[in-house]
This record gives C-alpha cells, sequence and structure tokens, in this order.
C-alpha cells in the first residue's frame, strides 16, 4: 500500500510517543526524520529507532520533499511559528494540544493553514479511545435520550516541572489539562459552551502559585441549549491516573473511563485489592495510535479529519474563559474571549 513520510518536531514526553508509534505500529507511515534542539535528545531516540533523519533546526526537517505530513509535538508557546512554517512549506500537520496560548496565535495559524490547504489535525485522543468512541456512538443512536448534563475529569497523578506548569509555557493546568474535557463536552454534548465559572487551589503543591498556576481547578459551566456540566482538572491523584466522564440523558446515563489497569482482583480478609491505571501512555497508547492512523489515512485519501480546526479553536476558547475565571473570580462568558 502507498505510504506518507513522516516528520515529527519536538522529542518531548508526547514527541517521543509519537515517534515511536509511527515508526512502529502505524500503517501506511513511515518515519523519515525527527527534530530537536537538543542533540543528547535526538541521540537517545535514533539509538532506540534505526533509520533516522535527526535534525537539530526543524526548519531543515521541514525542507525535505520525502517528508509529507509533521507531527509538531514541541511546548505549546512555539506552536505558532512551526505549524505556520509547516503549512507554508506544504506539509500536513497534527499539532499537539493546545493549538497556541491564545486565539490571536491560533487564527494566524488557521490562516496560515487555510490558505495553503494542507490537512490540520489536534490531537484530541480521548475521541478515539474506544471507550469515549462507544459513548458517542450510543449518544448519537438515542441510548440514554437527551443529553442533559455532563462530569468531566482529569486527574494527574503528579504535578509537572515548574518550568512546564508556568502559564507563559503551557498554558497553565487548565488550558494544558481541562482542554482536553472542554472538548469532551462539546463533542459528546454537541453543544457549545456558553459561559463558565472556576474555582481553583493549590493545597498538595503550593510551590505551582509561585509560577501563578494552580494544582486543582472546578469548573461549572452552561451549555447554549441550557444543558449543564462539570470540569474536574487535577495534578494530585496520587494514587494514578484517573480520566472519566458521566453523561446524564433524558432517558439514561453513560458513565466512560475506568480505573483498573489489570482485569485481576486479589481478594483477603483484608478486601479486595487491584491496581490502577499509572499514566497516560497506559490508559491512552492505543488511542495515541489510532489518532495518528486516522491522519495518515487522511492524508493518503484526501480526507477531513475528525478533529477540526474549529473544534481545537472552541476548546481553547472555553479553556481561556475559564482560566480567566479562575484568575478574576467571576462567570465569563465564552464569548468574551477574542484574542
Amino acid at each position: 500500500m502507498p505510504t506518507v513520510g513522516i516528520g515529527v518536531i519536538g522529542l518531548g514526553r508526547m514527541g517521543r510517543v509519537y515517534g515511536y508509534h509511527t515508526a512502529r505500529q502505524i500503517e501506511g507511515a513511515h518515519l523519515i526524520a525527527v527534530a530537536d534542539a537538543s542533540q543528547d535528545a535526538l541521540t537517545v531516540f535514533s539509538s532506540q529507532v534505526e533509520g533516522v533523519r535527526t535534525y537539530q533546526a526543524y526548519q531543515e526537517l521541514l525542507l525535505q520533499p520525502d517528508i509529507h505530513g509533521v507531527i509538531v509535538a514541541t511546548p505549546t508557546h512555539t506552536h505558532h511559528e512551526i505549524v505556520i512554517a509547516a503549512a507554508e512549506a506544504g506539509k500536513a500537520v497534527f499539532c499537539e494540544k493546545p493549538t497556541a496560548l491564545d486565539l490571536t496565535a491560533t487564527d494566524e495559524m488557521l490562516t496560515a493553514v487555510n490558505k495553503t490547504g494542507v490537512l490540520f489535525q489536534v490531537g484530541f485522543m480521548r475521541r478515539f479511545d474506544r471507550a469515549y468512541a462507544e459513548a458517542k456512538r450510543r449518544i448519537e443512536a438515542g441510548a440514554i435520550g437527551q443529553p442533559v448534563t455532563i462530569l468531566s475529569i482529569g486527574r494527574d497523578p503528579r504535578r509537572t516541572s515548574l518550568e512546564y506548569a508556568d502559564p507563559t509555557v503551557s498554558g497553565g493546568l487548565i488550558v494544558d489539562m481541562g482542554i482536553h474535557d472542554f472538548d469532551v463536552v462539546r463533542w459528546l454534548m454537541t453543544d457549545e459552551v456558553e459561559r463558565v465559572y472556576a474555582e481553583s487551589a493549590s493545597l498538595v503543591y503550593p510551590e505551582l502559585l509561585d509560577v501563578n498556576d494552580v494544582d486543582t481547578a472546578m469548573i461549572n459551566l452552561r451549555l447554549t441549549s441550557g444543558g449543564l456540566g462539570t470540569i474536574e482538572v487535577s495534578r494530585t491523584a496520587k494514587y494514578g491516573y484517573d480520566i472519566r466522564a458521566e453523561v446524564i440523558g433524558s432517558a439514561g446515563t453513560l458513565q466512560i473511563g475506568y480505573l483498573q489497569e489489570t482485569p485481576v482482583i486479589t481478594l483477603t480478609p483484608d478486601g479486595a485489592h487491584y491496581d490502577i491505571v499509572p499514566h497516560f501512555p497506559e490508559r491512552f497508547g492505543s488511542a495515541y495510535t489510532a489518532q495518528i492512523e486516522h491522519y495518515v489515512d487522511c492524508l493518503l485519501h484526501d480526507k477531513a479529519p475528525l478533529v477540526s480546526a474549529e473544534d481545537a479553536r472552541a476548546a481553547l476558547q472555553a479553556s481561556i474563559a475559564a482560566t480567566i475565571s479562575h484568575r478574576e473570580q467571576r462567570v465569563v462568558y465564552v464569548n468574551e474571549v477574542q484574542r
């Protein structure tokens, strides 16, 4: 079958995941090259994946004619420059979420993408998870009637580095993590977020306050159709990686996700014991593979991706509104955010 040449830009945590998956698991894709400013990162990656060209300057990777698409997995604040350069080089773009730190940069990226006509997909892997995808199918089939409320939970087992937590780098807890939940809310409810109110704290990792971030946020929201939602994001779930959702409809309820990693329960007089999902590679490994498979399939067959540029922009807009709410301690209407 035909194959497409892929380049990965950025070999941090997510870049390595995408690079390994593309090199080993994606039918129809050939990992041609990787780029990262760190020579050490390039050396480690090339020692584990043979035959991959390496570049410290991503601009050199974009010049390669055998690369048809690029996966952008660099820090969020660098996406703007790289995505525009990739689009202008005629490369299809898969961009890790969020697209950028603000709507102005995102809109400039989307303008470049639309002008050049290249494929553009954003990394919302929950849409490709079996549980979330099945929940969407059942909602569309009317299994629970009309969706009325939604709860979306995203709990990390520990905090990220202070350098990464800095909102000027990652966007902060709500934009960096909560953007997945806002996408899930819009997708499963088939509706837009109208207004949000966020409360936040940093009681487990108070040092996050030094970089203007928090370890926990609770966000109440109203949808344009009148539906309600709650998003909880935190970096304090020391028991494991806890990603779940619940959609209550007029005729039933869907509970999405799981905590138990291995399907074995030990029963003793002390009680029942089982393990818990440790982190994102274990919980969403197959979903990360599936979304890159979808990206490659769209590139091979000239199809529109499941995650649109408008989806990415809307989730970012709602996330920024919630971030403003937690900082200013007020209800924020999403349409207030225009930059």
